[in-house]
Formats: C-alpha cells, structure tokens, sequence
C-alpha cells in the first residue's frame, strides 16, 4: 500500500488536499490531508466518488470516431485519430487559414500544464480564440476596480467576525467547508444574513434572511449605504484615510431610501433597516457574495455597491472583516492567471485572433467571418450544456466540418464530435495548482498509470506536434510527457520561488510566497489612487458605466417592456448543487442515488395559478428554448420564481441553457445568463 498526497484541481472553491491509497496499481481510498487548514475534513462526496469516476464503465479509454449514418461512435486506433486530425490541420492551415478553428479550453480543471494548449494552437500557426468567463468575471472586475487586487482573508479569519452576510452564495452547498468557520463564529455570538430568493441549507442558522426579486441586489446595497450615511453610521476616519469617492458616493444615494429599494427589490422596508442596523452595530463584518448574483447585465455594479458598505464601515484589512470573493494569492503562474484575463475582441495577440466571447459563444461562431470557423477544439469543458443558448451552440456546432473533443465521458459536447480523444483524470498526470478560496499551492500528484488508451494532453499535442512539423523546444520542452520530463517542467515553473520544490508539495500543501492571512491588512491598494475606490474613472473608461456604483434595472426583468412581463413572467434561477460541479459527476451512481433527475421547484402559490401539483410534470419554456422536467413545490422559493439547477446533460433530461440568453455582463465580459425569464405549464395542458 502507497499513499499519495494529491488535491482535487475542480473548478472549485475548496481545492481540497487528500491523500489517495493505492495497491496494486489501483486506488483504494480517498483520506483527507491536515496540511490545507482550509479543507481539514477532507473531500466532499464528489471527491470521494472519484474512485468510482477513474473506473467508470462508461469512461473514454479509447479514440473514438463518430458513425454519420447513426451518429454512434466506433473505436479506432490512435493513429488513425491523429493522422486524421493532422490531415485536416494541415489543410485548414492552407486554406482558409489557422484561425479557421477555435480552440475552446473550459475551467473543468485547474494546474499549469493546461497552458499547453494554447502554446500547441500558437506554434501551429495560430487559432481563433474565447475571451471573457461564465464563472465570476463580472465580479472579478468589480473587486479590481475597487480594491485593486483579488485577494480576500484566510478562511478561517471569517470565525472572527460578528456579522457574516452571504449575499447569493448557498456555501453549505458550493463551498461546504466555508461552513465549518462560518459555525465557529455563529457559536461565538456572531449573526449570519442570507440574501438569496431561496432558502437554502445556508439560512438555517441565519438570524435573516432576505429573499429580494433577482437581479435586484444593487438596489438593496444602495439602499443601506445610504441607511448608514444619513445616520451617521459610518467609520469617518478610516474614510478619510482610505477610501476614495465618498463625498460623491454619500450625495448619489442621498434620495436612495429604504422605501424605493423595496419597491424595487420586493424586500420589506423594516428587512433593509434591520440589515442597516447590523451594519452599523456589528463588527468586524464579513460579506461572501455568490458568482451568480455577478451573471446578470447590472451584476458588475452590483458588486461594487456591496463593497462600498465596507469601505464606509471601515470593514476592509482587519481581522474578521473583508470581501470573501476570490482570493487568487496562490496565481503565482502565468499559465495559471491566464484563464482569468479579461480580453476584449480588439486584444492583439499575434496569430491568435481573440474574437468570440465566452458568453455569446453560439451567436458569434455563427456570425464568425474571414476567415470562418471551420473546425473547433474542445478540452476541459461541456460548452453545449453550459453555455449560454444551448440551441445556438448546438446550430454553431453542427455548421463545423470538423469537431474533436478531449473527455473522460460522452457528454453533450462530446457526443457532437468527429473525433473523441480520451482524457486522463486527476490521477493520470502530475501537475501543481493554485486556488480561489485558500492560498495554498498544491501538488496534484499522479498516483496511477492512465488505464485503457488514455494520454495525457501534453502527450496529445506532442503526437501531433511531430506530424505537423511543429518544434517540440528545448527539454524538458513544451510538451512534457514522461514523469520525469514533467517533473522537470514543474521545477522549472517553481524555480522562482525559493519556498517551493516538488519535494516539500509532495508532503503537503504549501502557502503562497508573500500571502497576506489578513488581506490588505498593510492597507495599500493598488488602485490609481492609492485607496479604495467606490468612485473610478476607470470604470467609466473601460466598461462605459457609472464612476459610482450605480443601480440599473436588468435588461431581462418583468419591468421591462420587452418581452412582455405577462407572457414570461417568471425568473428562472438555475443554481449548483453539492453533488455536482456544473455538468460534472452527475453520471456516477455514488452520486445519482441522491438525485438522477432534474426537477422545477415552484412556490406553491405560482404552482396553484398554473394548476400545478407536486409531481406534476411541467415544461419550463421561452424563446429560445424549453426543457421537460417534474415539478417539486418549495415554500422556501420566493414567489415569481423557478428553480432548476444547473448541470444536466440534455441526454439527462434537459440542461437549463435551453432556456438562458447569450448576453454579457456590464464589466468583465462575463455571462448574464441569469437574466432568464420563462413560463411554466403542466404537460397535460400543454399537450
């Protein structure tokens, strides 16, 4: 028996550390690693159902080629799928040149050596490429803005807080381990706020909790800054050391008052006073907003109205206090930072032509000229049921000549290839990964021999590298295979880090150089001004909205005119799910006996208007699509609302992006597609 130490690379908060036995060749056991104090307890029942997840009967192990005539899949060998694919490149290289393919890399998983695809499609010429994010741009952008940098607090600096207000975030479900530190700090007096339009698992210990009508939380945050100034509740001076804007910030929600937020917000006025008053009495004070109340067209504006009450609260660089929204001081690598860069169409990067944004994905494929897309690549990500418009991506797929997926599975996206490539897992491969929770940097150890067919990507690229004539670079080269040939790579990417080697992350998780346990505790921000900005040009200059947080209807509400507020008249919210990672882990038994169904939570009122039981199926419908799912009545939801979550294979019973609309958000580039409006009727009346 061995004993690994390794992490879990998902698109994740927690990037838990583990240690993973193995006998014989094969996994045994999934154990938790104390070394990332972060994630103590250990992997989540998605990390433990990885065992079932490498030896799955339905995994990719071999190169599989689809069959036009039944649209199946055969075997063949790895030969002919790269002579094949090497043959189109090659002709597409010619004619109408490189960056007729796109090259779509998603967030499925995290480490440096996924920095070799894009160094593959450079060397061969070029591609077309994806800027922008579905995660957390928005948001991102908004925090940059205002603090400078994207770092938050060592988690466990949230068990000192008094107030902890998780603004859209579910973390009993999504970041489970946030909740161990979130209880310390309940146990000592502290008080939780819930701001969500459900009542989810993370409110039950909450001593409020505020359901407001989606996309309106810019209205609310105002609405309370102008609560504290008019009182007089404020830190003075620590405004006046620290905090840029505010004189032109106090007189901008001057006529904000309680009253006209929740006619906006559906929030009782004496809920928003009381949320003022916690603000004002209770500190040091904590927000952890959620990435899905930044995906709607006023998101990035939202977020910044939600920081500005702990700038005027003086609640930034102290213990207990602070914005918990992404913490990227373990992005010590470029190939790492990477994937979170915002790059506007116009961004020159020699042959690669970054022109098709991530959220608007099926439109501007399709609308893609000189040259036109002829061929895509896809790795790391399920575009066709995470995207925006599944049924424009699905149209701007099927337009291709040639489709080549990497996967462990036949996903959505997958089973619309020509060629699928199997990939390897967690295990298969070594490589060293950051986080977005904690600061720790971490080894993801291979512990095991890929099984089957499978190679690791690097390996992929470095086949067909050889048959396009593409240099391979100097050792350990740009495309390691062999363990010893990455091993030498990820030293290489360590050497300017006098703290980490591979030998010390193979006994555990290391902190990253220079992070700060107490985030902007040296109070130095690196913003133009030097302070924290609720008042940036810069935002005026790169996204064309207001120097102050500002508050705008969405473009997609039952207040707008368009579509008509009777026809869709309620929000669609489509949330994740402790037992998936968006459109992961859902097809293993381990982690379907908890569910293996999408379902559509209705407040009994709107289920009562439509005629709607429990159990009833229902189709959940717009414009631009509809899925067929059974009803679940939830007098937790707000009313006006449906829930689906997100993540469901449409060979599962349907993904939400049916329904979702290819739209980006006002800073970032991100995806605002939960601007989603829709109806609902049971079956039997819509047949």
């Amino acid at each position: 028996m061995k004993v690994f130490t390794t992490a879990c690379p998902r698109n994740c908060y927690s990037t838990c550390a583990m240690k993973v036995e193995v006998e014989d060749g094969r996994i045994r056991r999934i154990e938790p690693h104390p070394g990332n104090a972060a994630t103590p307890g250990g992997a989540c029942l998605k990390g433990l159902s990885y065992v079932e997840r490498v030896y799955h009967p339905g995994r990719v192990l071999y190169p599989l080629r689809r069959l036009p005539e039944t649209g199946g899949f055969e075997r063949i060998s790895w030969d002919e799928a790269l002579d094949t694919i090497a043959v189109k490149l090659t002709e597409l290289r010619a004619d109408p040149g490189p960056q007729s393919l796109l090259y779509y890399s998603g967030s499925g998983t995290k480490g440096i050596l996924k920095g070799a695809g894009r160094e593959f499609w450079r060397l061969y010429g070029g591609c077309t490429a994806t800027y922008g994010d579905l995660c957390w741009p928005a948001g991102l952008e908004a925090t940059r803005l205002t603090l400078g940098e994207n770092k938050h607090s060592a988690p466990w600096d949230i068990a000192d807080a008094r107030l902890i207000v998780l603004w859209g975030k579910n973390a009993a479900e999504t970041n489970i381990h946030q909740m161990s530190f979130i209880d310390r700090a309940l146990d000592a007096g502290a008080k939780l706020v819930v701001i969500d339009p459900r009542r989810t698992q993370s409110a039950e210990r909450a001593d409020l909790l505020i359901q407001p009508r989606p996309g309106t939380d810019g209205a609310l945050a105002l609405a309370i800054a102008h609560l504290l100034i008019a009182g007089g509740r404020i830190d003075r001076e620590f405004i006046d050391k620290h905090v840029h804007g505010f004189p032109a910030f106090a007189a901008s929600v001057a006529k904000f008052t309680a009253e006209r937020a929740a006619e906006i917000t559906d929030v009782p006025v004496e809920y928003i006073e009381r949320l003022a008053e916690y603000f004002a009495t209770l500190r040091p004070a904590t927000i952890s907003p959620g990435f899905g109340m930044q995906r709607f067209t006023n998101s990035g504006q939202t977020m910044r109205a939600s920081l500005a009450l702990l700038a005027i609260t003086g609640n930034i660089g102290r213990p207990g206090a602070g914005w918990v929204y992404a913490n990227l001081q373990s992005h010590i690598f470029e190939t790492v930072r990477d994937p979170l860069a915002f790059y506007p169409p116009e961004r020159p990067d020699g042959v690669v032509r970054v022109s098709i944004s991530t959220a608007r994905l099926g439109p501007e494929m399709l609308a893609t000229e000189d040259p036109p897309l002829r061929m895509i690549w896809v790795e790391r990500g399920n575009p066709v049921t995470q995207n925006p418009e599944t049924n424009r991506v699905l149209e701007a797929f099927r337009a291709l000549e040639f489709r080549v997926v990497v996967e462990q599975f036949l996903t959505d996206t997958a089973r619309e290839a020509d060629i699928v490539l199997p990939a390897k897992t967690m295990f298969e491969q070594s490589d060293v990964i950051g986080a977005y929770w904690h600061s720790y940097i971490q080894l993801k150890q291979k512990v095991i021999d890929p099984p089957g067919e499978v190679k690791p990507e690097t390996e992929i690229y470095r086949l067909l590298a050889r048959r396009l004539g593409i240099p391979e670079g100097e050792d350990p080269g740009v495309f390691p295979v062999s363990d010893d040939e990455v091993e030498a790579y990820l030293e290489k990417a360590l050497q300017p880090f006098a703290a980490l080697s591979l030998d010390r992350l193979r006994q555990a998780p290391q902190l990253a150089p220079g992070q700060q346990e107490v985030a902007f505790s040296d109070f130095i921000f690196a913003t133009p001004s030097g302070k924290i900005e609720i008042e940036s040009a810069e935002a005026v200059e790169r996204w064309g909205v207001d120097r102050l947080p500002t508050y705008e209807e969405p473009a997609e509400s039952v207040r707008q005119p368009q579509p008509a507020a009777d026809l869709y008249p309620l929000y669609m919210l489509t949330p994740n799910t402790k037992n998936r990672i968006h459109s992961q882990f859902n097809n293993l038994r381990m982690i379907r006996q908890f569910g293996d169904e999408p379902l559509a939570y209705l407040h009994p009122d709107d289920a009562r208007q439509r005629g709607i039981g429990d159990g009833d199926w229902v189709r959940v419908f717009n414009d631009r699509g509809e899925l067929e799912v059974e009803a679940v009545l939830d007098n937790g939801l707000k009313r006006g609302c449906v829930c689906v979550t997100n993540g469901w294979w449409i060979s599962e019973g349907g993904t939400v992006n049916f329904t979702s609309a290819a739209r980006e958000t006002d800073m970032g580039y991100g995806a605002a597609f939960h601007e989603n409006r829709v109806e609902v009727e049971r079956l039997s009346d819509a047949e």
